[in-house]
């Protein structure tokens, strides 16, 4: 239990971070980042593997890189269901799924356990 709510708090911190860092990339208020965090990370858990299991052959061919298009659907899918949750176009949720993957590697590295 502790786990879920470290990696839920973690989750939305790094999802508030993006938003001041990604111009269009909104997140209204932390209530917002919370709901969002959640919703992210039904997605990741159930729509996410199923894309990447379909996407397969064009993930082979792109040496894994179209991961992080299907990681931006997922936050423009969110960002579609959660109020104060907003992601102006696809390119900005391209580059919000790259600084959360960087921010899954970092806090993997230093706590040995990914988030978000």
């Amino acid at each position: 239990m502790i786990t879920f709510l470290l990696s839920w708090l973690v989750s939305a911190a790094v999802l508030v971070l993006v938003s001041y860092i990604v111009p269009g990339f909104t997140v209204s208020t932390i209530g917002a980042a919370f709901i969002a965090a959640l919703v992210v990370g039904i997605i990741n858990a159930i729509i996410v593997p199923v894309l990447n299991l379909l996407a397969l052959p064009i993930n082979i061919l792109t040496l894994g890189l179209f991961s992080f298009v299907i990681s931006a659907l997922g936050l423009l899918l969110a960002a579609a269901i959660v109020p104060g949750f907003a992601i102006a176009g696809f390119w900005t949720a391209l580059l919000g799924a790259i600084l959360i993957a960087v921010a899954n590697a970092a806090v993997g590295l230093l706590g040995g356990r990914s988030f978000a």
